[in-house]
């Protein structure tokens, strides 16, 4: 009789950690199923959206590259920018001039190729795709967009592995006025916050100042205010440049990094 007694209080933590564990895991299992399902939708995308491109673009001409993209999008589901998003991304390329670009999330090329065609003849830019096949897709587009491998490159790697390595990779020395001075992020919304804070531990954003564009595709609000709260509570080394519906864009400065102007 005791035994069953005693038993009570234990069977009920039993079963209030298995309720919260098959809430867990519920949650996990809607997560990993709704990933799939966006991976195997953006792949077909990607797919047709790059055999129409291909197609009908006149090769070597990256506005024409462009043009066939907007082209596609007005009559088919696309994970491009668009215009009006690719006028804001022209303009922060414009007026940062950056030698260095990040692009984390490829999806099709076009925003690779909007950012290239701007850059200073030295210019380079990096892109992080997660997904082989787009990564692959995507690089063709920009080679028939015009550009070489001299002027980009493309890991296929997720962000998170990805990060780290980039230093080394670029051959950029610590404690120098070095790293990018444009990030473009446009993949997963819940790592917009994550890769900041470690692109910043990774000394890979230029400490003059550097420009860090989030591309919003229908997330939940919680992902920018996640960032902004980040950003608004460390005065000392950001500020917010511009919010618009589509892209925010913000500021990256570190003047106690002892580099020399």
């Amino acid at each position: 009789m005791w035994l069953a007694v005693a038993s009570v209080p234990l069977l009920s933590a039993v079963l209030v950690a298995s309720s919260r564990y098959r809430v867990t895991a519920a949650a996990l299992c809607r997560r990993a199923l709704a990933w799939t399902l966006r991976l195997l939708r953006g792949r077909v995308c990607v797919r047709s959206t790059h055999a129409f491109v291909f197609s009908e673009c006149t090769h070597g001409k990256a506005d024409s590259v462009l043009e066939t993209f907007d082209l596609y999008a007005d009559t088919h589901a696309s994970l491009c920018i668009g215009p009006r998003t690719g006028e804001a991304l022209d303009e922060a390329v414009r007026r940062v001039r950056p030698s260095r670009v990040l692009e984390l999330g490829m999806h099709c090329g076009y925003s690779s190729v909007r950012m290239l065609r701007l850059l200073p003849s030295a210019g380079r830019l990096l892109t992080v795709e997660l997904d082989p096949l787009t990564a692959e897709l995507g690089e063709e587009i920009i080679l028939v967009a015009g550009f070489k491998h001299s002027q980009f490159q493309v890991l296929t790697s997720g962000s998170a592995e990805a990060i780290p390595s980039l230093r080394s990779l670029l051959e950029l020395s610590q404690g120098t006025d070095e790293g990018f001075s444009l990030v473009l992020m446009d993949h997963d919304p819940e790592r917009y916050l994550p890769d900041l804070l470690a692109l910043e531990k990774e000394e890979l954003l230029c400490p003059s100042g550097c420009s860090v564009l989030l591309i919003h595709r229908n997330q939940r609000d919680g992902d920018r205010n996640e960032v902004l709260g980040h950003v608004r509570a460390r005065p000392d080394r950001y500020s917010v440049t511009s919010e618009l519906q589509s892209v925010t864009e913000i500021c990256y400065q570190n003047t106690s990094s002892g580099v020399e102007e």
